[in-house]
C-alpha cells in the first residue's frame, strides 16, 4: 500500500516559523515527551508550519499541512511533528507505521498557478471544515542550492523513532498570512504572524534509512555500552 523507506521525494514547501508561548504548544505524546524537551526562546518555542507540494519523479506525489516544533534531545536537535494532514492514503499509512507521523487525510487546494502569490487551503475530507488557509507571496531567490538535513523525531508504539531527513533545494525569501481556523487543531497558531517565511522550492529529500542503514543501526544498538565506548584498533 506504501513504499518502503527510504522515501525520496521531490517538490515545493512554503514554510513559516512562529515563535508561540511555550504553555500553548499541544502536549507531545509520553512517550515522546520523555525523551525530547522544546528548544525555548524566552519562553517561547519555534513552531513551523508548512505547506508541501510533493511532486512526480519521487516515489509518491501528494499535498500536505503540517505543524512541527523544534526540540531536543540530550542537547541534539530534533524535529518532532504535531499535526499532519495529506491527501494521499499510501502517505498517511506509510507515515503512521514507519515513522509514527501522525498523518489524517484532507482535502487541499495549493494554487501555485498565480505566482509570485501562492494560495493554499486545507479543509477536512467530505464535511468542508476548515483546517487553515494561507496566503504566500514570494520574494527574491537565493543564488545556489542548500542542503537540508534534520532528524524527526516521533513516538512509535511505545518507542522514540528517530528519522534522517537529506536532501538539497533553493530557497525564497517571502511574507505569509496564515488563517488557521481557531477553534480547530492549529488553533494555537491563530492570529498570530510568522517570525520567518521562506519558499524551500524545487527539493529533493531522502525520507528515512536504507536496509543497510538500519541492519547497521540494529546491530550498533545491539554492541554492548563498553564496545561502543571503545576506539578502534
Amino acid at each position: 500500500m506504501y513504499p518502503p523507506e527510504p522515501w525520496h521525494l521531490r517538490g515545493q514547501m512554503f514554510l513559516s516559523v512562529f515563535l508561540i508561548p511555550r504553555g500553548r504548544l499541544p502536549q507531545l505524546p509520553p512517550v515522546l515527551g520523555a525523551a525530547v524537551r522544546p528548544i525555548t526562546f524566552g519562553g517561547r518555542v519555534a513552531v513551523g508550519a508548512a505547506w508541501v507540494r510533493y511532486e512526480p519523479g519521487g516515489v509518491l506525489h501528494y499535498q500536505e499541512l503540517l505543524s512541527a516544533v523544534l526540540v531536543h534531545e540530550r542537547g541534539r536537535p530534533r524535529v518532532s511533528i504535531i499535526d499532519i494532514w495529506v491527501d494521499s492514503v499510501a502517505s498517511r499509512e506509510g507515515g503512521r507505521r514507519l515513522w509514527g507521523i501522525p498523518k489524517d487525510l484532507a482535502d487541499f487546494s495549493i494554487d501555485t498557478e498565480t505566482e509570485p502569490l501562492v494560495d493554499a487551503t486545507a479543509t477536512l475530507p467530505g464535511r468542508g471544515t476548515p483546517i487553515a488557509s494561507a496566503l504566500v507571496r514570494l520574494k527574491g531567490r537565493l543564488p545556489g542550492r542548500f542542503p537540508v538535513g534534520m532528524t524527526v523525531a516521533q513516538a512509535l508504539g511505545e518507542h522514540v523513532r528517530r528519522t534522517p531527513v537529506r536532501g538539497r533545494a533553493g530557497l525564497r525569501t517571502a511574507n505569509a498570512a496564515w488563517r488557521p481556523d481557531p477553534d480547530g487543531p492549529l488553533g494555537y497558531l491563530a492570529g498570530r504572524r510568522p517570525a520567518l517565511s521562506l519558499a524551500i522550492t524545487d527539493f529533493w529529500l531522502t525520507f528515512g534509512r536504507s536496509a543497510g542503514d538500519r541492519a547497521r543501526s540494529a546491530a550498533e544498538r545491539a554492541r554492548p555500552p563498553a564496545d561502543r565506548e571503545r576506539p578502534a584498533s
